[in-house]
């Protein structure tokens, strides 16, 4: 346990860090300089708040959240509806002020990924292998498709590609849209730097870090350390992206680290083995947000 102390101690403080080095920590109108109380759950019982970030293991701790407001394991397993609106029902989505009350007196924690391999594991999950029935998904790719395959009659797919499906990212930041929940940065979707998190897990020792805010948290008797929706296909996320990385052009990989590098630099995560001609990380020292 003191092993992980440490080690979350170093998380907490990194992010400290770099929020005040970007001036990120300052409060303001945009979104990265106000807090997001949107996306947070607030279990008041259990005093425990955790920001979702998709592709995060998100499923897995959407379950803990749903066993903590009462739902039973019997029940879950049974129901058609969406664990996520299930959750909704016992979690409101909580205003600016109660979430910054809440965490006077709650354990609070994120769970983090590497930017490159979320946005992989969102487009593996939501574009490659969407569910035929997925009707906003398919038009989704349907639309990613129109306008981003430079070659209608060639032999691709039907869905859209990993590098068209990046270049529809970068055509949305060009022209200031919102991007999807399940590939922004986590940055702008928890704001780490507006809110104070006790706990930065991360999907890389999530084993060992869920066990440590299930003994935070005091709820060893209700959850147990979870590993949901693993993935979809043969093949893990992890195993899967050097391939997909490459079909990319440096141009790409530079945009996306640009969107994501704030997240990068808050949760100490590496770019340079993505670049196949640059081997060091590019340089973050652009001007405060």
């Amino acid at each position: 346990m003191e092993k992980l102390e440490a080690r979350m101690q170093k998380r907490v403080k990194r992010v400290a860090e770099v929020c005040s080095k970007y001036g990120l920590d300052r409060q303001g109108n945009d979104s990265l300089h106000r807090p997001n109380s949107w996306e947070f759950l607030i279990n008041k019982q259990y005093r425990l708040i955790w920001c979702s970030v998709f592709k995060a293991a998100s499923t897995s701790w959407m379950y803990n959240f749903n066993l903590l407001a009462g739902y039973t394991p019997e029940f879950l397993k049974k129901s058609k509806e969406d664990p996520f609106v299930l959750a909704r029902k016992k979690y409101p989505r909580p205003s600016e002020t109660e979430l910054l009350t809440s965490l006077n007196d709650s354990v609070s924690f994120l769970i983090v990924r590497h930017p490159f391999e979320r946005l992989l594991s969102a487009y593996r999950d939501k574009i490659q292998n969407a569910a035929p029935t997925n009707t906003i998904l398919q038009n989704l790719s349907k639309v990613i498709i129109h306008n981003f395959r430079r070659n209608k009659h060639s032999s691709l797919p039907q869905w859209p590609t990993f590098p068209e499906f990046v270049d529809y990212i970068i055509n949305k930041i060009h022209n200031y849209r919102e991007l999807n929940m399940h590939w922004t940065p986590i940055t702008k979707f928890c704001t780490p730097c507006q809110v104070r998190f006790d706990i930065i897990a991360k999907f890389e020792t999530l084993e060992e870090d869920q066990r440590y805010i299930i003994d935070k948290a005091n709820i060893g008797h209700i959850v147990s350390p979870q590993w949901k929706n693993s993935g979809k296909g043969n093949k893990s996320t992890v195993d899967l992206l050097e391939d997909f990385y490459k079909e990319l052009s440096e141009k790409q990989v530079k945009e996306m680290y640009e969107l994501f590098k704030y997240d990068f630099e808050l949760f100490d995560y590496s770019v340079g083995e993505f670049y196949r001609n640059t081997p060091e990380k590019p340089s973050t020292s652009s001007t405060s947000a």
